[in-house]
């Protein structure tokens, strides 16, 4: 907007630039949190200006910002700052998914971007992600960390190695940062990112990362908690030969399905399939159990399902109970957002590898003192989702104490 340009434009004569990069202390030791290490090679929070202080102090207003995206963190962060390491790019790139997607896989907008790196489809077509109704690149933690740092590397080549240009061309697209250039250009204005007229998203865009860095590099200054994520890998990659269902995959390596879905958001029906990439990441140390578990499979029973036909009365959770398996599961499998059914219609149910089940029994279990569903779930071996499915639950709202629910859990 040209008031905030105007604002911002009186608060920077020159134009910040990100300073050169600092060479790194050569030592073998790195700290043990993830967050240390991005924050030994952050060099652009130094950055002063009026739009940085605004976005800043937005960050600040949103007190657990940071930490909301802790458990996510464990998961993915210390992969993307190894791949932006091995680049040798700015160590504030490492931050850029906490402003698209604040580090969530699965979000997605409504213009249609998706993913850590909240990438459009028609750009990961360019950048060769395989997209389809089994498989979406975008949401893949590897692969679209892959396209992003290669995207950002060539916008970085394109606008004469100025990353804060090229970050710019990241939100708003190249042509839109050459038109303004070309603009400015035209009237004898500077043509740096802090000068050009660009949509006013893209304005506060590059702002929000430098502001975010800022916070990162001193979380005491700004009274900002920062839990330590440890600085080492999360998970490991196998090559799946063979199409399975991720409910025998998850037997197999010994871990429950929605750490296995956490590391593979990218696999959109619950399975890995024919198409697309045919690797799987599991959690780390669980990789030799896997491949022990595999080889003694019988590989007709991996993606094996049976068909069931809605009954009246008939609720995702009481069929997921009935048949042993996770709501979460066959969602996946059918394709469902949600969780109506309609009877008569037909539903695709999984096949344990091992031939298996365990018959699920409905239970009443009142609330205690101090109860969440999270404990209950962990208490029951069963998943937050399933209690609130079962009892037609608001999952924002708080349990009470007195409080009935029906449960469905396995015998013993």
């Amino acid at each position: 907007m040209p008031t905030d340009r105007s604002l911002a434009d009186s608060a920077a004569s020159p134009a910040p630039m990100p300073p050169a990069p600092i060479p790194a202390l050569v030592t073998d030791e790195q700290p043990d949190d993830v967050w240390e290490r991005i924050r030994l090679g952050l060099n652009w929070q130094e950055i002063d200006h009026a739009r940085v202080d605004k976005e800043r102090e937005r960050f600040l207003r949103q007190h657990n910002y940071v930490p909301a995206a802790q458990d996510r963190a464990d998961y993915y962060l210390h992969h993307i700052v190894e791949e932006v390491d091995k680049r040798d790019m700015p160590m504030e790139i490492t931050l850029l998914p906490m402003v698209e997607s604040n580090l969530d896989p699965f979000a997605a907008s409504h213009a249609g971007a998706a993913g850590l790196w909240q990438i459009m489809p028609r750009t990961g077509k360019h950048l060769g992600l395989a997209q389809d109704s089994w498989y979406d690149g975008r949401q893949s933690v590897r692969d679209s960390t892959t396209g992003a740092l290669d995207y950002l590397e060539k916008l970085h080549t394109r606008f004469d190695n100025d990353w804060l240009l090229a970050l710019a061309a990241y939100n708003c697209g190249a042509s839109n940062v050459s038109r303004a250039q070309r603009s400015n250009k035209a009237k004898g204005l500077d043509t740096d990112y802090w000068s050009l007229d660009l949509p006013s998203e893209t304005l506060n865009y590059v702002p929000k990362l430098l502001a975010l860095a800022q916070i990162v590099a001193d979380p005491q200054k700004f009274n900002v908690t920062i839990p330590a994520v440890n600085n080492s890998p999360s998970f490991e990659v196998v090559e799946i030969k063979r199409p399975m269902h991720f409910v025998n995959a998850a037997q197999m390596a010994g871990v429950d399905i929605e750490t296995l879905r956490a590391l593979n958001p990218g696999r959109l029906r619950g399975a890995v399939s024919a198409n697309g990439t045919s690797e799987l990441l599991l959690p780390i140390g669980t990789l030799g159990q896997f491949e022990a578990s595999i080889a003694q499979a019988d590989p007709e029973e991996l993606m094996r399902w049976e068909s069931y036909q809605i009954q009246p009365g008939d609720s995702l959770g009481h069929i997921a109970a009935q048949f042993n398996t996770r709501v979460i599961v066959l969602q996946q499998l059918n394709g469902m957002q949600g969780t109506e059914i309609r009877a008569g219609d037909t539903l695709n149910i999984p096949i344990s590898f091992t031939g298996s089940s365990e018959q699920a029994f409905a239970q009443d279990y009142r609330v205690r003192e101090g109860d969440s569903l999270h404990r209950i779930a962990d208490k029951f071996h069963i998943s937050v989702s399933d209690i609130v499915i079962w009892n037609a639950l608001d999952p924002t709202a708080y349990i009470r104490p007195g409080q009935q629910l029906t449960l469905y859990a396995a015998d013993g």
